[in-house]
């Protein structure tokens, strides 16, 4: 069957099959360069930022860096609103690229920032000040990323669509970590640091040019072609679904908070506390990041075999038990052991974020799940993300023991259960006709797209 205006034939398996594994390709690397972005910076935040953005070396110096941190986590909710609202006007694959250049540009200026040394208080201003350029840029990536892959499967495989992006995470963290560790010489301080930043703009041109080539998620072309786009999706969601967004930025405390004391916090730890080798520990956050390629998306893949809240709450109680093991095993300061504690750290994290994609945006309908969605999971960024490296620094510095950061850990799977227990997504059923195999899919191509007119019928 021809198609109008040059747009593929979705009704043809292997066509309809070739442009989803395009559009799963796409929204993977996106979030893979956008996580590489943003893990950069907790990396030089625990081992750079202190002394030379913040004229510092002590614990102080530490709390500072993680503080420009947090606000980043704080700008993400900011990105999830304003890009889930023009993804769920005119579309999910344009908001996706306008966050890339977001997050990649500031990215690269980062690296080219002057120091302390040479402009003195400006360097943590200006610093900052691109922090919160990342965090709307990857605030506003997320919800995209997920629907763009998600919204291109079948109802049976929403979990583990929804998770391929989702592998964006481990993939950032291996590639941030593992070009931090190559440029981990003794000239790192000096100006090794600024290279893994600059060498962003490689990857700015990748993304770009394979999100170019995707088309438009099929749900939200159906939408169109309905005539039933939200004309104020933020003011929507908060009005009706409120209660929604707050589940699911509760739910994920128990995945988030545990995960940035397991990725940034732990270098701190391991090298101020347990005096363990800087390389040592980001190979070792490598390796346990790697594996993630693989768990992620299995769970993901279960949640569609066994339920998403059975998966997720098994995640979340895992992680609430290991917290006194997870220290236990880092201060033997064997190195075996220690790379062990952090793989089952990050395992137990992946039993959450793998089936989490799928499990938040059902609790959406089509028209407003980029803002809903996305607004809900980035508000963790603030109640949990953000605040867990400093609650863990301050506790550390006033205890000096782990003891009350393990307490933190469980109460954090306390608090993703009971949110848990109250979520009921919806069926896939009841919005998701059209992304059957073989369904009649609408197409949003070339100028129509760009402009946000109506798809190119099937003709």
């Amino acid at each position: 069957m021809a198609t109008s205006a040059g747009a593929p034939d979705l009704s043809d398996p292997a066509i309809r099959r070739r442009v989803k594994r395009r559009a799963v390709v796409a929204s993977t690397v996106g979030t893979t360069i956008e996580w590489y972005d943003f893990f950069l910076y907790n990396t030089a935040a625990a081992l750079v930022f202190g002394p030379l953005f913040f004229n510092s070396t002590s614990s102080g110096g530490v709390l500072l860096a993680f503080s420009t941190q947090f606000v980043g986590f704080a700008a993400r909710p900011i990105g999830a609103a304003v890009f889930g609202h023009y993804g769920d006007r005119i579309g999910r694959k344009y908001s996706l690229i306008v966050t890339l250049l977001l997050m990649g540009g500031a990215t690269v200026l980062i690296g080219l920032l002057p120091t302390y040394a040479t402009i003195g208080v400006w360097a943590p201003i200006l610093l900052t000040l691109l922090r919160v350029v990342q965090g709307i840029g990857v605030g506003g990536e997320w919800g995209g990323s997920v629907l763009m892959s998600m919204e291109w499967g079948t109802r049976r495989q929403r979990g583990l669509m929804a998770a391929w992006p989702q592998v964006g995470v481990p993939i950032g963290l291996a590639l941030g970590t593992g070009v931090v560790y190559f440029f981990s010489g003794p000239g790192f301080l000096a100006g090794g640091w600024r290279w893994p930043f600059i060498a962003s703009i490689v990857l700015i041109g990748i993304g770009l040019f394979v999100r170019l080539t995707v088309l438009e998620s099929p749900a939200f072309a159906a939408l169109r072609t309905r005539g039933a786009v939200v004309k104020m999706p933020l003011v929507d969601t908060l009005r009706d679904q409120w209660r929604d967004v707050l589940k699911a930025m509760f739910v994920r405390t128990a995945e988030q908070a545990p995960f940035y004391l397991f990725t940034s916090f732990v270098l701190v730890y391991g090298t101020e506390h347990l005096k363990l080798g800087r390389s040592d520990l980001l190979l070792y956050l490598v390796y346990a990041a790697l594996v993630g390629i693989v768990s992620v998306p299995f769970f993901g893949w279960l949640s569609d075999k066994l339920g998403r809240r059975l998966v997720y709450g098994t995640g979340a109680v895992l992680t609430g038990l290991y917290a006194f093991p997870y220290f236990a095993l880092l201060d033997t300061r064997v190195g075996g052991i220690v790379l062990l504690g952090m793989i089952l750290g990050l395992v137990f994290h992946d039993m959450m974020y793998g089936p989490q994609a799928a499990l938040i945006a059902e609790s959406f309908g089509t028209g407003v799940r980029y803002t809903g969605a996305g607004l809900g999971y980035q508000l963790a960024s603030i109640t949990a993300g953000g605040p867990a490296p400093l609650i863990a620094a301050a506790i550390l510095a006033a205890t000096g023991t782990y003891f009350w950061i393990a307490i933190y850990i469980i109460a954090c799977a306390v608090i993703t259960l009971i949110a848990l227990a109250f979520m009921h997504p919806r069926p896939p059923d009841e919005d998701d006709e059209h992304s059957e195999e073989g369904a009649p899919v609408p197409v949003m191509t070339g100028e129509s797209a760009r402009l946000g007119d109506g798809p190119v019928a099937q003709s």
